[in-house]
């Protein structure tokens, strides 16, 4: 492809860049992506299998969890921890503790040591995507941005379409540890990319000071409410004293992370970026549809499994629709943003659609043939999908450009967070609905009148974020790099 004009202008903008630079450093932020994005599909339809195999189905919400909190504390310690010393060595380092944490999860032998090493490896995997998009931000103006969207596209698209089938295919015929010995491979020559193909980067360095009491907090605050969502979904009563002891000391910390972001000199979650109408309600949108899409992600296999009675490996290419749908979603919003003016328009109709298909899924998918099933499951996906690119770009449009790295991980935060959380909220829904209590060992236990209330749960959500991206403010996006974020405005 010939440089254009406009490229030409995209390269002054971003620190004298020539095309060439800039594709270089797509290509290797894109390894980087995909190795972030296959980990999120790749172990979906392999969860069931690990934990009958590991003797702790009941626990399974705690694999796909505690990689998200792990993740949500970090990310933005990784968006200050670029801005202060540069995306590409935060970048590297992202990727060497998700491949330990990788090494970890395939050697371990029981359930809590695999949700351990889960953990360390959502360390490393908290900065990578968003990182990824952070650099983006930096040498593409938000304008020509949808531009680029065709590879990243076709990053998410691989990644969906390989993901749960290659996990599916790994779980049933070789083994489930598999499954993160390929990161291994990947993680390294995604390591060697963001070496050498980011040594151009225009930096913005700022002085920052790291929170890590603010990250010590909030993941306390979620572990311990996710803790009383579990026992209250299996063990215990929602009023017995462990529950009622694990809830009250989740608001005392969640009090404190509140006090922490308030008084810090720099909060995990700084108040500027958040007094930010756009930042504010694009991030609501995204948490709540984003956090849904997940737990759909996580526990899909389980009604494939239980109500179809599918295998590990069919079960997996049942959720290529979920997945794929997302990638088709996110095109379409992306490739529209730089040619309408109301680029709005797209994720509310997207999100009316993802709200209705998921309703008709809840009372008549019992009625439903597999193929219909799937069309309707893909028509939520592409609905949702078309929330993320645009509330990516809106927020990084709305802030200066040396909060790009900070704003970009506020969002990605609490878009982890929401699905840390509700992931465990599914579970409760899904997994407290055993055929009697202790029967919680295959995805045969589940009663099948659970998985009403997760598809109602899941239009819930997306009400919620229908409702947040309505009240986004809509900024004309800006078409320079360098100058694409200097004005912010607090509403």
């Amino acid at each position: 492809m010939d440089a254009s004009p406009k490229m030409a202008k995209e390269a002054a903008d971003a620190g004298e860049l020539s095309h060439a630079d800039i594709m270089l450093i797509v290509v290797g932020v894109c390894v980087a992506m995909f190795l972030g994005a296959l980990d999120q599909t790749i172990i979906a339809a392999a969860l069931p299998t690990i934990a009958r195999e590991l003797g702790e189905f009941r626990n399974i919400s705690w694999v796909a969890a505690i990689y998200l909190l792990t993740a949500t504390a970090v990310t933005p310690l990784y968006g200050k921890f670029s801005d202060m010393h540069g995306r590409r060595i935060a970048l590297m380092l992202g990727i060497s503790v998700f491949m330990v944490g990788s090494i970890g999860c395939a050697m371990a032998p029981n359930m809590l040591f695999l949700i351990g090493a889960r953990a360390v490896q959502g360390l490393g995997g908290g900065g990578l995507i968003s990182l990824a998009q952070t650099i983006i931000a930096d040498i593409i103006a938000p304008k020509e941005r949808g531009r680029y969207q065709i590879y990243f596209a076709s990053v998410f698209l691989l990644a969906s379409l390989l993901g749960p089938t290659l996990g599916g295919v790994l779980t049933e015929y070789l083994h489930w540890t598999l499954i993160f010995w390929t990161n291994l491979p990947l993680g390294a020559t995604a390591w060697l990319m963001t070496r050498s193909a980011l040594r151009r980067l225009p930096r913005n360095d700022r002085p920052h000071r790291l929170d890590v009491l603010g990250s010590v907090l909030m993941v306390g605050a979620t572990v311990t409410l996710m803790l009383a969502l579990h026992f209250a979904g299996n063990d215990h009563g929602w009023l017995s004293a462990p529950v009622a002891g694990l809830l009250t000391l989740s608001m005392v910390l969640w009090l404190a992370f509140s006090w922490r972001i308030a008084t810090a000199a720099e909060p995990l979650i700084p108040l500027e970026v958040l007094a930010n109408r756009v930042v504010s309600t694009g991030t609501a949108s995204a948490c709540f549809s984003m956090g849904t899409y997940i737990a759909l992600s996580i526990y899909m296999p389980i009604y494939f499994q239980n109500a179809r009675a599918m295998s590990t490996a069919d079960s997996g290419l049942a959720l290529i629709p979920l997945m794929v749908g997302v990638v088709i979603g996110a095109t379409i919003a992306g490739q529209s943003m730089g040619r309408i003016t109301h680029y709005k328009r797209v994720p509310v109709i997207g999100l009316m659609v993802a709200m209705i298909a998921t309703v008709v899924i809840a009372f008549f998918d019992a009625q439903m043939p597999i193929a219909v099933f799937e069309m309707v499951l893909g028509c939520i996906s592409i609905g949702l999908g078309t929330v993320l690119p645009t509330t990516t770009v809106a927020i990084q449009n709305a802030v200066k450009a040396h909060q790009l790295g900070t704003a970009t991980g506020t969002m990605n935060f609490f878009r982890q967070l929401g699905s840390a959380i509700l992931v465990a909220v599914f579970g409760v829904i899904l997994l407290g609905g055993a055929h009697k209590a202790g029967s919680l060992a295959s995805p045969a236990s589940v009663n099948p009148t659970a998985f009403f209330y997760m598809f109602m749960a899941a239009g819930c959500g997306f009400l919620i974020a229908f409702i947040f991206i309505v009240l986004m403010k809509e900024q004309p996006l800006r078409s320079s790099a360098r100058h694409a974020a200097e004005a912010v405005t607090v509403d």
